[in-house]
């Protein structure tokens, strides 16, 4: 029966890896025929995943409609979600289920024999840090988000200063800038998109500026919708204040750039110290460290 363990471990291996491989190739099967149904024109429909991503996201949508929810942090969680593109009705819903089934998950885990021996006191500790991750994948997903929008503002404010010298007011302007930054610099193209989308609606030009500066929480737009604001207030030049601007803006990129620059060294030290410096010291003292030794004891080698 022993000898048979190698053999059956080589099995479940192999069939694992044949699991793996077919789903894999089905999956990169699937993506090719959505990509040729766009370059033709028309939809592909496939046939597992639509309803597997739809089932689970009911089921996620149910438990967290259960959970209890906290006025104060609703409004932080829906700004949260919002600026990092989850901006469904049932995105806050399906972020509680998923906090929930993570955290139960993690606790049921320790708590049962499955992984290791049960420990209930480690499991929930797992259950406490099952629930807070959601929060901070979310927070990074945001913080992400946040950084391509102000990587692009620059080339936006470029586009945006020659399309209103062109001519062209400022709502076609920044509508003109979202179609042309749509595929080097998506989300905030999406971002513009939105904005001409809300003055469509019927919205005042400087709720929908304002809404854009809530929407990406990022620092630069803000002062942006600010100056935007400030210009159609008084009516001064539109152009020679977006220009003015940029200029200012890559002024500030340039003192990031030298800011993170000048923390290189500090950042440097930790590696340094812990990873580098100690095989170093293996690599030059180890040798004059075995050398003192032989030359020092003589007694203990001799013995040996």
């Amino acid at each position: 029966m022993i000898m048979l363990l190698p053999l059956l471990g080589f099995v479940f291996a192999s069939l694992l890896v044949a699991a793996v491989g077919l789903h894999v190739s089905s999956r990169g099967a699937a993506v090719v025929e959505r990509r040729l149904g766009e370059v033709v024109g028309t939809a592909v429909l496939v046939p597992d995943e639509e309803p597997r991503r739809d089932t689970a996201m009911k089921l996620l949508k149910r438990v967290g409609s259960k959970v209890p929810r906290s006025p104060a942090e609703m409004g932080k969680l829906r700004l949260r979600l919002v600026q990092a593109w989850f901006r469904g009705s049932e995105a806050l819903a399906v972020f509680f289920g998923i906090r929930v089934t993570v955290a139960v998950g993690a606790f049921l885990l320790l708590a049962t024999p499955v992984v290791m021996h049960p420990n209930l006191m480690l499991a929930i500790g797992a259950f406490g840090l099952g629930y807070v991750l959601p929060g901070i994948a979310l927070a990074r997903l945001a913080k992400r988000r946040q950084h391509r929008i102000r990587l692009g503002l620059a080339d936006a404010l470029d586009l945006l200063v020659v399309s209103v010298e062109a001519g062209l007011g400022l709502d076609q302007a920044l509508l003109r800038v979202g179609e042309e930054l749509s595929f080097a610099h998506p989300d905030l193209a999406d971002e513009l998109k939105l904005v001409n989308l809300e003055l469509r609606a019927g919205k005042a030009r400087v709720e929908a500026l304002r809404n854009l500066a809530e929407r990406t929480g990022v620092d630069d737009v803000a002062s942006l919708v600010a100056m935007l604001v400030q210009t159609d207030k008084f009516g001064t030049s539109v152009a020679q204040s977006l220009r003015v601007h940029c200029e200012t803006l890559r002024t500030k990129r340039r003192q990031r750039a030298e800011e993170a620059a000048a923390k290189t060294g500090v950042k440097m030290v930790f590696p340094l110290v812990f990873c580098i410096f100690p095989a170093i010291w293996v690599v030059t003292i180890g040798p004059a460290a075995i050398k003192f030794v032989t030359v020092l004891f003589p007694m203990a080698e001799r013995g040996r």
